[in-house]
């Protein structure tokens, strides 16, 4: 060594790098309040996917139920596919936790949820009674396909087209009218086969009406502004009334909101202004 050199000590300065890992090497407890961060920050990005595989699951119990010819079963199980749907993009957004991956098991679930289930289940309820087997399957098909369609169309007129309206009826509303319809006329011991032509309409118009332009009010627009003790008393009347014969209720909700879309449709034509204007607004994930 030069003796006019400075000694330099065996544990030299060290840079703001090598301190930052130094100072990671926390005690045991920092440690472990780290470890419980990154665990509790990947199960926030799971949970979503977790509501939507619930939302998945019910759609294919509804399915093993048309086969084991529990169509009340069947048809309850849609409902609460959609309630699982409904949820797991809130909890999305709620918890910053949006994915490409979350959007597209979403769209997948809903396909086999609200596509393919309840074309299945009013297949086995009456389609399949009707006096062409290919007349019944055309109609389960084309229900299903407009599903397909609807979804992909959304999909791609995401950020688009005004998040006031829905661009056809949505997929979701469309399963619940054709289940709402098998779930009443089960509660009232009325056999498929006896109204198959009946469901053949109901499942060609909700399977039209979602690849239509008709444009269904979405109530993405009610934020927390518009929660109020008037909304709150008017939900608990709302609930009160479900109560009272919840198959005939719930059809009921879901047949007006179909003919919503249809009636603000007419009307605007009629006025000579065509469809609701649409603004466009910025791109958001879903």
């Amino acid at each position: 060594m030069n003796p006019t050199e400075p000694d330099v000590p065996e544990t030299a300065p060290q840079s703001d790098a090598a301190a930052a890992v130094v100072g990671h090497e926390l005690t045991m407890r920092e440690r472990r309040a780290a470890l419980k961060n990154r665990i509790r920050r990947r199960g926030m990005f799971a949970l979503p996917s977790m509501f939507t595989l619930g939302c998945l699951f019910f759609g294919f119990f509804g399915i093993v139920q048309a086969m084991n010819l529990r169509f009340d079963y069947a048809s309850m199980s849609i409902f609460v596919a959609m309630v699982m749907d409904s949820l797991d993009g809130r909890v999305a957004r709620m918890t910053n936790t949006q994915t490409a991956f979350g959007a597209e098991l979403d769209s997948i679930a809903d396909m086999v949820s609200f596509g393919a289930a309840p074309a299945l289940i009013v297949y086995e309820w009456a389609l399949k009674s009707l006096p062409s087997p290919r007349i019944a399957l055309a109609a389960a098909f084309i229900y299903a396909a407009c599903a397909a369609l609807r979804l992909a169309r959304f999909n791609v007129q995401i950020g688009i087209i005004d998040k006031r309206f829905f661009n056809g009826l949505p997929s979701p509303a469309a399963a619940a009218v054709v289940a709402g319809f098998v779930l009443l006329m089960d509660d009232l011991n009325i056999d498929g086969k006896d109204i198959a032509w009946w469901a053949f309409a109901v499942t060609l118009v909700a399977g039209i009406s979602m690849v239509t332009t008709a444009k269904f009010f979405s109530f993405k627009s009610m934020g927390r502004r518009a929660i109020s003790f008037t909304a709150i008393a008017l939900l608990a009347v709302g609930f009160g009334i479900v109560l009272m014969h919840p198959p005939t209720v719930i059809f009921a909700v879901f047949v007006t909101y179909l003919a919503s879309g249809y009636v603000v449709w007419i009307w605007h034509a009629l006025r000579g202004g065509g469809a609701p204007q649409q603004s466009k607004p910025p791109a958001e994930s879903v």
